[in-house]
């Protein structure tokens, strides 16, 4: 028995074997890329762009903020205790301390700045992989809706034929 009209116009299913596959297909296509990218990056990438960058990974870590704290901290109680007041090179208001931490803040922000920047560049890189793939997606999808719709009105035609040749056969009856 024919499919009512409304089913040819419905909406397609994907089962979940077919998207687990277009998910690894996509999947795949972007390691590649990301992998060109990465072998690229290497490449390009000097010794003080990696210097840059681990200056800035360890100096935005806890690791950098826990051990820093700890060295103000013993810093500030060695210089302010009595019981080191012989010992004290950098009495308050730790004119020493103040210009350490503005040499460290002047030394890290370039590095900081530098890694960002290439990290900014290499997202562009990778924001246009993505725009690529999805582009290419959304063309096959139009591709395959222009088939399916050419298929459908196939359908509808063998649907038509079918129809009449079953009236002429039960006129003929």
């Amino acid at each position: 028995m024919p499919k009512p009209k409304e089913d040819l116009n419905s909406t397609p299913v994907i089962n979940d074997a077919h998207a687990e596959r277009i998910d690894r297909i996509v999947d795949d296509y972007k390691s590649h890329i990301l992998t060109q990218l990465n072998a690229r990056d290497h490449h390009e990438t000097t010794r003080s762009d990696r210097l840059a960058d681990k200056v800035a990974f360890f100096a935005g870590s806890w690791k950098f903020i826990i051990i820093f704290t700890l060295f103000l901290t013993i810093w500030m109680v060695w210089n302010s205790l009595t019981i080191t007041t012989a010992l004290h090179f950098d009495v308050a208001p730790f004119i020493l301390l103040n210009l350490i931490l503005s040499f460290t803040a002047a030394f890290q922000a370039p590095f900081i700045i530098m890694s960002q920047n290439r990290q900014a560049i290499r997202d562009k890189h990778e924001a246009v992989v993505d725009f690529s793939i999805n582009y290419k997606a959304e063309i096959e999808i139009d591709d395959v809706q222009r088939h399916l719709h050419h298929l459908e009105l196939q359908v509808a035609d063998i649907h038509q034929m079918l129809q009449k040749l079953h009236s002429k056969q039960t006129e003929l009856e």
